[in-house]
């Protein structure tokens, strides 16, 4: 019997295999692809913003020195835009730290796999789960391949339509946005400063990421059927309609590299822990892109599921104690609920093209702006490392949170019948 099995071999999955083979701990992981494919991932277009605190715990189990350094791009500012207004309210550090750092997703997940590669303490299984089931002795596996798998404590970390997760009876809030978010690498003609840039224009949502000077990662979100017409123009038609989507702010855009296109999906599970089993990231909170929360959430998940687990098995206890999933459950899910609910909201209201909702967008960048020790408060928790406050999400101040408070204090403050209107 594996003291874990832990089902999914992404990036949060990995991680938490090597955390807790590191603390000796025997661990099987699963999952359908192939070593080849874990060992070498393609580029799939994601861009991750990660927090200091993310790095330091990535720095923590090695993972962090196994990234090309030339590959990560730092964050100084965060921008947000509202329609074609040329305003922005700007967020930084208020010192010479980054707020964070962007890192290629395929870089992060290779990375992991050779940290976990080199555990003795872990076995590879690459097969699909085919069933999973619990009872107070032990989580019981079994695999396509015929594998049949027992462990203290099974984990699943396989992604916001987790399978593991809903053959053990846990439901999941999924939210379809009805949109689609496109990424591709684009080179522009105008160097950027290394700004983030989220732009809620009319019809669309925009963001362009920073990686080196005159490179940036596009983000642009869609309803559905336009995304299909955008996808199929031919790249130099696609290059040329970039530029006009981002108003030719840093020049004429290039594509670079290929498309990827993701259905925008929100999932939160009801519970994140049953008997014998738990929930780590996006399997427990996949959330929606807008305030980047989704990597930063799913590394802390994994650190604080790991800690508990290693704390037990260092003191003889069971690491599958009901007590000590709950403990996680709720640790987890006070950092995690406030956000989901305040990026749902934003999300409906940054898509939302009615007068009432861009004069509240406008109103609340304008009133962000002014307030600059909030800004700063913000910039100086984003850089802070995880040791100061390991469980603390840094992401939970991110930029595009505070936005519809702010809104609703500036809505309240205009005349009658205009402050009803906007508030």
């Amino acid at each position: 019997m594996k003291d874990v099995a832990i089902i999914g071999a992404g990036p949060v999955g990995l991680c938490l295999a090597r955390a807790l083979a590191g603390a000796g701990l025997s661990v099987a992981l699963i999952d359908r692809i192939d070593r080849p494919r874990l060992a070498e991932p393609r580029p799939d277009g994601r861009e991750i913003a990660m927090t200091q605190a993310s790095c330091d715990l990535l720095a923590d189990i090695g993972v962090w020195q196994r990234i090309p350094q030339h590959e990560v791009a730092p964050l100084t500012h965060a921008k947000v835009f509202n329609g074609q207004s040329s305003f922005a309210m700007d967020f930084d550090s208020g010192n010479d730290r980054p707020l964070g750092f962007m890192v290629p997703n395929h870089l992060i997940r290779r990375a992991a796999f050779e940290e976990a590669e080199r555990m003795d303490g872990i076995d590879w299984h690459f097969s699909a789960l085919e069933s999973i089931t619990s009872d107070p002795g032990a989580a019981r596996l079994a695999l396509e391949d015929g594998t049949r798998l027992s462990a203290r404590l099974a984990v699943a970390a396989d992604s916001r339509f987790s399978e593991s997760r809903r053959q053990m009876g846990i439901a999941a809030r999924m939210r379809d946005n009805g949109r689609s978010m496109l990424v591709c690498r684009v080179r522009h003609q105008r160097a950027h400063d290394q700004s983030a840039w989220e732009w809620f224009d009319h019809g669309q949502t925009l963001a362009l990421l920073p990686l080196h000077e005159h490179l940036s990662s596009a983000v642009v979100t869609l309803p559905s059927q336009q995304m299909s017409e955008l996808t199929a123009l031919p790249p130099e038609a696609l290059s040329q309609a970039l530029t006009h989507r981002y108003g030719r702010r840093l020049g004429a855009m290039t594509l670079e590299g290929e498309t990827h296109v993701y259905p925008l999906v929100s999932a939160y599970a009801e519970r994140f822990v049953a008997e014998r089993f738990a929930l780590v990231g996006d399997a427990a909170v996949g959330m929606h892109p807008v305030t980047a929360h989704g990597f930063n959430f799913g590394a802390q998940s994994q650190h604080r599921l790991a800690r508990r687990l290693i704390r037990a098995h260092q003191l003889g206890q069971d690491i599958a104690d009901p007590q000590l999933l709950k403990r996680y459950e709720r640790e987890h899910r006070l950092a995690t609920w406030p956000l989901y609910q305040a990026t749902q909201a934003i999300v409906g209201l940054y898509t939302d093209d009615g007068v009432p909702a861009r004069m509240v967008r406008h109103l609340g960048l304008r009133l962000g702006d002014r307030l600059a020790p909030a800004r700063r408060m913000i910039g100086q928790h984003l850089t802070e490392p995880h040791g100061g406050s390991p469980l603390t999400p840094l992401s939970s101040l991110s930029p595009l949170t505070t936005l519809p408070s702010l809104a609703r204090r500036a809505a309240s403050s205009l005349p009658s019948p205009l402050s009803r209107l906007l508030g």
